[in-house]
């Protein structure tokens, strides 16, 4: 494999990893749909078993005969960029990766027909923009049996590197889409959109005539949509209007709400074993 010893960070073939925003990194000429970040060996490995084609490797000296070894073996031809820890540590947040960072280009994107297509129960994320949030809601979809999620247009991108991080790649496990061309879109009609797909939808939401998750009538949907709004402010009124049902996790000693990703869990156990 093309293996380079590096010295400094300033090399302009590193820029991917040292230069660009995600931002930046999306726009990227030289790719289809851009380039994102994978880092720490699961997230890259569930993103090789996705179909993503990795770019290049960089990575600790020491993990190029321990645990990079599988990844370089299953990429025989792509460059490896390599270092000893402390030249690394120079790029902020290296020494949080487990060393291993790989740039690799972002898939086709897909749109929301065809990935909830035959699904019976997707979550559809609302303008949240914490990519621990994000992370976690991914990560518990694909535990608890979410079988697709829509992201509306206001949302952090999914790709983003720390919701990979966080989702230990679950990211590439559960397919998704963004829906909506921009955030008028989908106010305006992403909730008739869900319908005319055959999903009955339902807003986690603190309203008083909100379900309790438990509620029976919830449990015999046969296509459900769980639609999950941005931290604080929660579902824009628009699309509580537009849903079928209301949903609330019943609380005690005063509580009035979860963190939602941790909400998403909870809602995912629930409506998704049925």
């Amino acid at each position: 494999m093309p293996v380079v010893e590096i010295t400094d960070l300033a090399r302009p073939e590193l820029s991917e990893y040292t230069a660009l925003t995600h931002a930046q990194l999306r726009r990227a000429a030289d790719t289809p749909n851009g380039i994102f970040i994978a880092e720490s060996p699961a997230v890259i490995e569930a993103a090789l078993c996705a179909g993503c084609r990795p770019r290049s490797f960089l990575m600790e000296q020491r993990h190029m005969e321990g645990k990079g070894k599988p990844l370089l073996e299953r990429c025989p031809d792509v460059p490896v960029y390599t270092a000893p820890r402390a030249v690394l540590e120079g790029l902020t947040g290296f020494a949080l990766t487990r060393g291993i960072l790989c740039a690799m280009e972002r898939p086709a994107p897909r749109n929301a027909e065809d990935v909830c297509r035959g699904a019976r129960r997707i979550a559809v994320l609302e303008d949240i923009v914490d990519a621990e949030n994000v992370g976690a809601i991914f990560r518990s979809a694909a535990a608890l049996g979410v079988e697709a999620v829509l992201v509306t247009p206001s949302c952090i991108d999914p790709l983003t590197r720390r919701v990979l991080r966080v989702s230990m790649g679950s990211v590439f496990r559960v397919p998704w889409a963004v829906t909506g061309e921009n955030q008028a879109d989908w106010r305006a009609g992403g909730v008739n959109r869900l319908k005319a797909m055959g999903f009955t939808t339902a807003a986690l939401a603190l309203r008083p005539d909100s379900l309790p998750l438990d509620d029976v009538r919830l449990s015999h949907i046969e296509r459900l949509a769980l639609l999950l709004g941005t931290e604080g402010t929660g579902l824009c009124a628009e699309t509580l209007c537009a849903c079928d049902h209301c949903v609330i996790i019943p609380m005690a000693h005063g509580v009035d709400s979860l963190n939602v990703g941790a909400a998403a869990a909870v809602a995912f156990w629930q409506l998704c074993r049925t």
